[in-house]
């Protein structure tokens, strides 16, 4: 059972890392073509799931997604409210529903190696693809190659690079966060 000190430094890190997902949001290249930027929010959203796991990480996802559905401008751009999920980018941003519980599920069963790191990493973002590709599609009224063309290729190697950066990042990040909570509950 989780101590009340450990779930209030949960908490804490779930509300830090909304907060980096917001910051990341404002992170935003545009691509000439498509209304999907690259951002930098994926990454944290990544970083989440592997070092809160997958409820504390769907508690910072949520978080995040609250506070840009009630019109804080933490979604790409510094832009927010209900309307976001309604153009073409909502189904990406809804997305990031299931892959944040994939990105923990998988990387607690592979205890935040690298490599399982990896596979949640890419299997979380194909969900974040299954959801936002369809709905890119039907609000611009494009056929698949389209949507595969604006929605998907243009952000596999960023995508990647995030996946990898946040793989490696992740153990030694828990390895310190275990090395403090051993230091508080010591003293």
């Amino acid at each position: 059972m989780e101590s009340i000190d450990s779930k209030l430094t949960r908490a804490i890190m779930a509300c830090l890392f909304a907060a980096l997902i917001s910051l990341g949001a404002y992170i935003a290249i545009p691509i000439p073509g498509t209304p999907v930027p690259i951002v930098l929010q994926n990454m944290f959203i990544i970083l989440a799931g592997f070092i809160l796991g997958p409820w504390w990480g769907l508690v910072a996802v949520v978080f995040y997604l609250l506070l840009g559905t009630v019109g804080m401008p933490v979604f790409s751009g510094g832009t927010g409210g209900l309307v976001k999920f309604a153009g073409p980018t909502g189904g990406y941003l809804i997305g990031y529903l299931p892959a944040i519980l994939i990105f923990g599920l998988i990387s607690r069963l592979g205890k935040s190696t690298w490599y399982f790191n990896i596979i949640a990493g890419m299997l979380g973002m194909a969900a974040v693809y299954a959801l936002g590709l369809p709905r890119l599609k039907a609000v611009l009224g494009i056929d698949w190659t389209k949507a595969i063309a604006t929605g998907l290729l243009p952000f596999i190697p960023g995508d990647i690079a995030k996946i990898i950066v946040a793989a490696f990042l992740a153990p030694p990040i828990l390895r310190a966060l275990q090395h403090i909570e051993q230091h508080a509950a010591d003293e």
